[in-house]
């Protein structure tokens, strides 16, 4: 763009808002910006009444806006683009597809650290000369404002101490005694680091060597100056003093902090600052070639001649059969030809595992991007994309919206996982399905990678869309584990449960602590129990907020709300009858692990759930303990199933099997089969066999029978002929609209009113619907829900997604359905 501008022409820019508006925002473009403003820059702008935000340049032209009066952008943060065009297609394309709004995108994919902050400031008006007009209170705080530059609110009311403030404030505005403005930052800031080292003219050893002896008569400083030589020796002076010590290791020594800053004041040391990176100082690596076995050899070269006639590829290959290593082979060959790699995964605890081994490979060419890490490691990895210093990413799903315009292969493993989907905010994104339109756009291949695939990417690899690869065979003739059926109806009638551990699991517990071996313990529900229940009135803690139990948690001795994070103390006695017998029902992962370790005292457990992982190295500490041989027994909900090796792993127990599958939802069978499979899969490695026992009320179930004999096929088929039958994925597509107010009856009516106008155009078959939410309420709104399936061989679907919105825009906007909100999921899982 530069250079094409004309000064004495008016520009304007469409700029992408970080707010839920459904269109680009016009703002005019100040002279002095035209030959700097670029496409994909960010720019700082007024946005309603005295809100400052950060936008994106989407386009420049030269038509002002019809409805409305541009206002000029306030500042322009980038000459040099920060969004590509390629990451700006991929927006409109999301906010096309998921239907919402480009702004809620942009929102979600740039990092937080790269949006600024405003804050409201108060000054002197340096004009103001009307004293007599002010009150005592006023004067007083004028007085306390010539001591300080400028004020924010909060230092004003804690200077002040006034209730009623805001009334004095208005008050000294309207006497234009002070001014009120925006006062903007920028979130990102680069660590620096401070470093010491030698003046220029004590590079050459002579030199030196008379310093040291003009330091004779002072000890403390000669000291300083022998460190600081111990760290860069004399003979590498000249190519090594230019980057000089840390400053902190002064600091932190024996050496005198007076002594090193005489040395600065005198001009023999000098102080510098340099910007380094959060992730350490990982040398570039020799790259290292994997050695693949015979079968994954086989099975990498299958999948380069498929990319031949396929963009995309299917790899089925089975639990522990060594799908890492063909990833960095063929990671590898791509880097090697100049292009970039994305590879994603579904959990944050899965890039723990698989970085550590890939580091190792690829040193300082790989970053890695997940939401534990700060605002300032994430815009770091951001720009050294940007930048090239990483040529190959490893992330979760928010990993797609990284600034790559040269892909080479995007790889993404787990694919099956529902991890990949966002449920909100707003775009309800699927990480599987954004990767490979931003690697088809982009003109690279794209590999799937699962033991047990979704049913829409098996169903495209079958029916010939997809290349398919098959890898039968684990790493090292490892065997599949033995799975065994532990019928609980049959142990409790003859009396042998401990807790809810069957008899036959506590046998293999305890041999395995007896053999020095590890045991995983499943079970996808955390908390301690699910509910309390009073025994005498029947009484059930509830959220007051939603329709659902609050859940018992020990550690923190509280009630807690899975849905909206309420919280209560636990009551001593029944609120509604006064009795203390009060007992909890059911068991999550912290009750488990509570048991085991009252029942193994010496055993050492650990959890891994979603409340023993919220801090940002948590998963490495837990897995690292667990790798290390030093937890016995690891109690997990859906973390420990992904894709997770651990060689001394021997025994798995499964728990809630029944739950799983008979959970009300059209996915409930698949979901129950992945994740039973991916669980099991952790058990057995190398030339151990492992053994999994799932505890079940029903032993004769089908799907069970298939998960022991590892069967996907036969439940691929049994699905897939039942999913047709219904008129389900993969043979359509759902979309998912949930209606919500704070009072039942309204959202009701609104929700029978637009499933009537859906219904008018779209038929029977196609809507379903409304019926109450799965869940009632949630955060004191009332849920009703309609889901669309609509079949992509027979129908328009873009067109049909146009009609939903303007009958969604009709329902918002008509005055009796006042303060409904509309909620669309496409794609929903």
């Amino acid at each position: 763009m530069e250079g094409l501008f004309s000064v004495e022409t008016t520009y304007f820019a469409d700029v992408i808002l970080p707010v839920p508006i459904p269109r680009m925002f016009t703002y005019r473009v100040p002279r002095n910006f035209v030959d700097e403003i670029k496409i994909g820059a960010r720019v700082i702008v007024e946005f309603g009444k005295n809100r400052v935000v950060t936008a994106v340049v989407g386009r420049i032209h030269e038509t002002p806006p019809a409805k409305y009066q541009a206002k000029y952008i306030l500042e322009l943060l980038d000459t040099e683009p920060l969004i590509t065009k390629q990451q700006l297609w991929l927006f409109d394309w999301i906010a096309d597809y998921y239907m919402c709004c480009v702004g809620e995108v942009m929102n979600v994919a740039v990092p937080s650290g790269l949006k600024v902050t405003s804050q409201s400031r108060i000054q002197l008006n340096p004009d103001f000369d009307h004293p007599e007009l002010l009150e005592e209170n006023e004067i007083e705080f004028l007085e306390i404002l010539k001591n300080h530059a400028s004020l924010t609110y909060d230092d004003a009311l804690k200077f002040v101490g006034e209730t009623n403030i805001n009334a004095m404030i208005k008050s000294l505005i309207g006497k234009h005694a002070i001014i009120m403005y925006e006062e903007v930052k920028e979130k990102y800031k680069p660590k620096i680091a401070k470093k010491i080292r030698l003046k220029r003219v004590y590079e050459g050893s002579e030199e030196v060597a008379n310093l040291i002896d003009s330091l004779a008569k002072n000890a403390k400083q000669q000291t300083v100056v022998l460190e600081y030589l111990r760290q860069i020796p004399m003979h590498q002076l000249r190519e090594r003093n230019h980057f000089g010590v840390d400053k902190s290791f002064f600091t932190q020594g024996e050496t005198s902090d007076s002594s090193l800053n005489k040395l600065i004041e005198k001009g023999i040391l000098e102080q510098f600052e340099i910007v380094v990176s959060r992730f350490g100082d990982d040398m570039p690596t020799e790259p290292v070639k994997i050695e693949l076995t015979e079968a994954q050899q086989q099975a990498s070269n299958e999948i380069l001649s498929n990319f031949q006639e396929k963009d995309i590829v299917l790899l089925h290959g089975i639990t522990g059969s060594g799908k890492t290593e063909i990833y960095i082979d063929l990671i590898q060959q791509v880097l090697e030809g100049g292009s970039q790699v994305l590879f994603l995964l579904p959990e944050i605890a899965l890039t723990t595992q698989i970085v550590v081994r890939m580091k190792r490979v690829f040193g300082d060419k790989m970053g890695v991007y997940h939401s534990k890490f700060s605002d300032n490691e994430r815009v770091e990895v951001w720009k050294g994309v940007l930048e090239g210093r990483y040529q190959f990413v490893v992330g979760v799903r928010s990993a797609v919206f990284l600034p790559m315009d040269n892909l080479g292969l995007v790889i993404i493993d787990e694919e099956h996982e529902s991890s990949y989907k966002q449920y909100d905010p707003a775009p309800r994104y699927h990480a599987r399905d954004v990767g490979i339109m931003l690697g088809l756009k982009q003109g690279a291949k794209i590999l799937l990678g699962s033991a047990t695939p979704s049913l829409e990417s098996y169903y495209q690899a079958s029916t010939g869309k997809y290349g398919l690869v098959t890898l039968n065979q684990r790493y090292g003739n490892a065997q599949l584990p033995d799975i065994q059926l532990i019928d609980l109806k049959a142990e409790r009638k003859a009396k042998t449960m401990k807790n809810d551990f069957s008899s036959v699991l506590c046998q293999h517990i305890e041999h395995n602590l007896a053999s020095g071996e590890q045991t995983i313990i499943f079970q996808n529900r955390r908390g301690y129990s699910p509910y309390l229940n009073c025994q005498e009135c029947n009484w059930i803690g509830e959220c007051e907020q939603c329709a659902v139990s609050l859940t018992y948690h020990l550690d923190s001795k509280e009630l807690r709300c899975h849905y909206c994070g309420h919280k209560e103390e636990i009551p001593r006695a029944c609120p509604a009858c006064g009795s203390g017998k009060i007992r909890t029902v059911g068991f999550g992962t912290e009750k488990l692990e509570d048991d085991l370790r009252i029942m193994y005292p010496a055993a050492r457990v650990q959890r891994m759930d979603l409340d023993t992982t919220r801090t940002k190295n948590a998963y490495q500490t837990i897995l690292g303990e667990f790798e290390q041989g030093n937890t016995d027994i690891l109690v997990g909900t859906q973390m420990i199933s992904k894709g997770l090796d651990f060689d001394r792993v021997s025994l798995v127990g499964i728990f809630d099997a029944d739950r799983m599958i008979h959970f009300p939802d059209f996915r409930a069978a698949e979901r129950a089969f992945q994740m039973l499979t991916q669980v099991s899969g952790r058990a057995g490695r190398r030339e151990k066999k492992g053994l999994v026992l799932i505890q079940t009320n029903n032993t004769q179930q089908s799907l069970l029978h298939k998960v022991v004999a590892n069967d996907y096929m036969g439940y691929y088929h049994d699905e897939i002929k039942e999913r047709e039958g219904y008129f389900y994925p993969p043979f359509t597509r759902v979309i998912s609209i949930t209606v919500k107010h704070e009072e039942q009856d309204k959202a009701e009516k609104a929700a029978h009113w637009l499933a009537n106008k859906l219904l008018e155009k779209l038929g029977k078959a196609r809507v379903l619907g409304p019926e109450k939410g799965m869940v009632e309420r949630v955060r004191n709104k009332f849920l009703f829900d309609i889901l669309l399936k609509l079949e992509k061989d027979k129908l328009n679907i873009k067109a049909a997604k146009v009609f939903l919105q303007e009958q969604i825009d009709a329902v918002m906007t008509q005055r009796e359905f006042r303060g409904v909100y509309v909620v669309v999921d496409v794609d929903a899982v």
